[in-house]
């Protein structure tokens, strides 16, 4: 079992930053991905950020040059950084974390923390 705990979202204008963190604890072996999601109101959950264990990343279109994932090994922490906001990036966000063992993968989510972005 892995335990995400996300902080750091809330109430920010057009143009502002906020930085989200996702702190994990749990059996921590073997997990590929750690990564970002959001669901909007009325909206289907979607995918935004994601780091590889070996430190890749990749962004979603509509956040890639704005948004920042980076990952802190040494205190099983994830963050996304988040530039230039918009109102359509209003949502709530979800970390998440992938973990494949014994040829079965599990995806782990946190509570959420809410994102406001006011024009």
């Amino acid at each position: 079992q892995v335990q995400l705990v996300e902080s750091g979202g809330g109430l920010v204008q057009a143009g502002g930053s906020l930085r989200l963190s996702c702190a994990a604890s749990g059996s921590m072996f073997s997990i590929i991905n750690m990564g970002w999601y959001r669901q909007a109101p009325g909206k289907q959950r979607e995918w935004v950020a994601l780091i590889t264990s070996g430190g890749v990343e990749n962004y979603a279109d509509s956040v890639r040059g704005r948004f920042t994932i980076s990952r802190d090994d040494a205190k099983n922490t994830v963050f996304l950084q988040m530039n230039s906001l918009k109102p359509e990036d209003t949502a709530v966000y979800y970390c998440n974390a992938y973990q494949y063992h014994n040829k079965l993968g599990y995806n782990y989510w946190g509570q959420g923390t809410q994102v406001t972005v006011s024009s």
